[in-house]
């Protein structure tokens, strides 16, 4: 079940392949992201130190669950990858350009997961093409819909 999506890097960027990664969490958060108050939109990852983290996920707080604790919306919080995918991602990554970009956060078996993309940067004429790629599909559809019905 999709908690946040991010449908703005299917515009930016091509996506080429697709990561679950688990989320260090702290209990507020979780709370939070239950109440569906989670955005991933802005958001990125990073590698440091050998290890990946999100930045720029915003997280509000509930105002109930929160009292005891002062909470950052936009902390930086550390993804949990298998030690392979973690290798293979650092080589493109540094060596081919590549980016990481969060694409969903959803519910797995009760526990809470994000899904990053490999992804390359489209360019505006990419842009373009894709948009209007887009509208004729939709077009396709309508024109499909006229016809079924007469």
């Amino acid at each position: 079940m999709s908690i946040a999506e991010n449908k703005k890097a299917f515009f930016d960027y091509f996506i080429e392949e697709r990561y679950e990664a688990g989320i260090v969490l702290e209990g507020w958060e979780v709370k939070a992201i239950r109440a569906s108050r989670a955005q991933i939109k802005e958001g990125y990852v990073i590698l440091k130190q050998g290890a990946f983290y999100l930045i720029g996920a915003h997280i509000s707080a509930l105002p109930e669950a929160s009292t005891h604790v002062n909470p950052d919306p936009v902390r930086t919080r550390k993804l949990l990858l298998h030690e392979e995918e973690i290798k293979k991602l650092i080589g493109r990554v540094e060596q081919r350009g590549y980016t990481l970009v969060p694409l969903n956060l959803h519910y797995k078996g009760g526990l809470i997961k994000l899904e990053i993309g490999l992804a390359k940067g489209k360019k505006q004429h990419d842009k373009r093409d894709a948009e209007k790629e887009k509208d004729w599909k939709r077009e396709q559809q309508q024109l499909m819909k006229q016809k079924t019905k007469e």
